[in-house]
């Protein structure tokens, strides 16, 4: 990685084109957990062609945004999860369980009925395409296994912490082999670590290490309160959050520009690189680059700036790509301002 100071970089998502999925049908419902192969506007004689064009278009405005390092943007996914959630054995992919989420509102999730392996790569030839497409730093994102054990029906196994467990030996074997197809960092999703607190005390940590087990690459962890299209009213803390400092993983992302996060916390992560949430995704404004600047100083009293990388709150699939390509630019000025003063 490079040694600059105050690195950018994204979540995962960017806006999917609306001639690639249909982004009305996206936004109304819920995230998809299961497949949800009736969003796609392509046949599927033709669907990886056009993702892979339509990812393209993502690598080149993140590149142009300035972004230091990009992903993919997420193009062939439906959603963050349910990609690799739905490729693994034990899943009954024809009829699918239901949880109750946060909302209330029952949702459709993986049903689990026999023991859960990974039998092909997942997301492998997305990181061989970014690769050869760009020559910045690239990130790949997978969900991780605590994510995973709350996002399914458990029909299999005697508790959701053996669950959980192989999904991270799933998560493993993908990340040594994102790893291997030319990957700079591998993150884990992992938002439910917030949304069942108790439970992840129990064992979350765990899981990740084991999904991280063996891994020489550079790790990260996201952590949010979920798209800002689908949640409102978001807490000013975390419910789970300093139990990662005892993890392996090397950086910790966080949603924090929405939720107006206390940043004191980041003092309790003293080992950890810290990717810190500055653009709001749940205003369509474009921050100013002074804005995005005063928010990195804010969390320069809290934590060394070798130690900090700014990035978006969430993945940005449900913005407007212009707001989504202006809000990147912004940030990546914002950055610059403060990289410029230090130095």
């Amino acid at each position: 990685m490079s040694r600059k100071s105050l690195l950018t970089t994204v979540v995962g998502s960017y806006p999917q084109p609306e001639w690639l999925i249909d982004r009305q049908a996206l936004a109304t419902a819920s995230v998809p957990r299961i497949r949800a192969s009736g969003l796609w506007r392509i046949a599927p004689e033709h669907l990886e062609e056009a993702q892979d064009d339509a990812t393209l278009l993502a690598i080149r405005d993140m590149e142009r945004a300035g972004v230091d390092l990009i992903s993919d943007g997420e193009i062939r996914r439906e959603s963050y999860s349910n990609r690799f959630a739905t490729a693994l054995e034990g899943i009954d992919i024809d009829r699918p369980g239901q949880i109750i989420g946060g909302s209330g509102r029952a949702t459709p999730v993986p049903r689990v009925v026999g023991p859960i392996r990974r039998v092909r790569p997942v997301q492998v030839r997305d990181v061989q395409f970014l690769r050869a497409y760009t020559e910045r730093h690239i990130k790949a994102t997978v969900p991780g296994p605590f994510t995973m054990a709350q996002q399914a029906q458990n029909e299999y196994y005697p508790n959701r912490e053996r669950l959980a467990m192989d999904y991270a030996a799933c998560v493993n074997e993908e990340i040594k082999a994102l790893f291997a197809a030319g990957a700079d960092v591998v993150q884990l999703d992992e938002p439910w670590l917030r949304t069942n607190p108790d439970e992840a005390r129990a064992y979350a940590v765990s899981a990740i290490d084991k999904a991280l087990e063996g891994i020489e690459g550079t790790t990260a962890v996201h952590l949010c309160f979920g798209y800002a299209a689908m949640v409102q009213g978001k807490p000013s803390r975390y419910a789970f959050l300093t139990e990662l400092e005892r993890s392996a993983v090397q950086q910790i992302s966080l949603e924090a520009a929405q939720p107006r996060l206390d940043l004191a916390v980041l003092q309790e992560l003293s080992t950890k690189t810290i990717v810190l949430g500055v653009l709001d995704l749940n205003d369509m404004q474009i921050e100013t680059p002074e804005s995005i600047a005063a928010k990195i100083r804010d969390a320069l009293r809290h934590i060394p700036a070798a130690r900090l990388m700014v990035a978006p709150d969430c993945g940005m699939k449900y913005l407007p790509r212009a707001v989504a390509y202006q809000k990147l630019r912004a940030m990546t000025l914002g950055a610059a301002i403060v990289r410029d003063s230090l130095s």
